[in-house]
């Protein structure tokens, strides 16, 4: 089958490629996450309104976002992690798509502002994203939110990282999950797919990139191996919860995501996959000037809502 990016993101590609501004790799950490968060937002859709969208800080010590489409009764939940290397990417980056997500699903989000790398290197975000996770399952009364209808997400990064909670709270027999929305996951830190190499210049993503994020977040390359950096490599799938993993074909990580689809699969695990060809790392964000970012955000919320909904009552 022939491959070829989607108009829209050629154009995307030819803005950036005319940008003055320096690839994230050559600039300190606290530079890459101002230019990270300005270009998103300039890329973004129109934010969708929600009924609630306000700071909170969980046990003192993780600050998070939450979102409610609509005010009221309790509500199934999405803790959500957002993307950037483990490096950058912050609450404000991923506004948008939590907003989506919230009105898509019909449910409640909570956006996780978990610790960066390269200050905070691995687990300070798995730690983090799992005391989350537990904090909405343990207080899911004060906020409003249903027990049983609890879901994991997250892209890049961020989906690296639910996979991780969603593995973890496996092993810890709780809380109990009910979905994984994995977008564009990384799920192997060897970085060894034939697509790192097949789609590592030119396409947002690159290379240089990832090392940059890996080295930052796994200073020690013993934790490659790590399953709470590497999800794929963890000793048994089984019993995880149903999962939706979506990839990009022109990604460096599209063959370790679908590699972990397959594995869940396998494993017994309901698992759905879906690429989607022609597009890039990253894609999910860029819905004010990418199209089918818009539609790949509308079936997440999609797929979501289906899965809260199939939860017996």
């Amino acid at each position: 089958m022939s491959r070829s990016l989607h108009p829209q993101v050629t154009a995307l590609l030819e803005r950036v490629a005319r940008s003055p501004l320096p690839p994230y790799h050559t600039v300190p950490a606290f530079v890459a996450r101002r230019i990270y968060r300005d270009t998103r937002s300039a890329l973004a859709p129109q934010a969708p309104d929600v009924a609630e969208a306000r700071l909170m800080v969980f046990g003192n010590r993780v600050a998070v976002r939450a979102y409610r489409p609509v005010a009221g009764d309790a509500l199934p939940a999405l803790v959500f992690f957002h993307g950037g290397g483990w490096a950058i990417g912050d609450l404000d980056t991923h506004d948008v798509v939590c907003r989506q997500l919230a009105v898509g699903a019909g449910c409640a989000v909570f956006s996780v502002d978990y610790r960066l790398a390269p200050e905070h290197p691995f687990p300070a975000a798995v730690e983090d994203c799992l005391f989350a996770t537990r904090y909405v399952f343990e207080n899911h009364r004060s906020l409003k939110v249903d027990s049983t209808r609890i879901a994991v997400g997250g892209d890049s990064a961020g989906g690296n990282l639910a996979a991780v909670v969603a593995l973890m709270a496996r092993e810890a027999g709780g809380p109990p999950l009910a979905y994984q929305l994995l977008i564009y996951p990384a799920t192997d830190q060897r970085c060894e797919f034939p697509s790192h190499e097949r789609n590592g210049q030119g396409y947002l993503l690159t290379q240089d990139a990832i090392r940059f994020f890996r080295s930052a977040y796994l200073p020690n390359p013993k934790d490659y191996a790590d399953w709470r950096a590497s999800p794929l490599l963890a000793q048994s799938h089984a019993g995880l919860p149903a999962a939706f993993v979506l990839t990009a074909g022109y990604d460096p990580l599209v063959d370790e995501g679908r590699a972990y689809a397959e594995r869940l699969a396998k494993s017994g695990v309901e698992t759905a996959y879906r690429e989607y060809p022609d597009m890039v790392h990253g894609f999910v964000l860029f819905g004010g000037v990418v199209d089918t970012a818009n539609a790949a955000v509308a079936e997440c919320g999609e797929r979501l809502r289906h899965a809260f909904q199939r939860v017996p009552a």
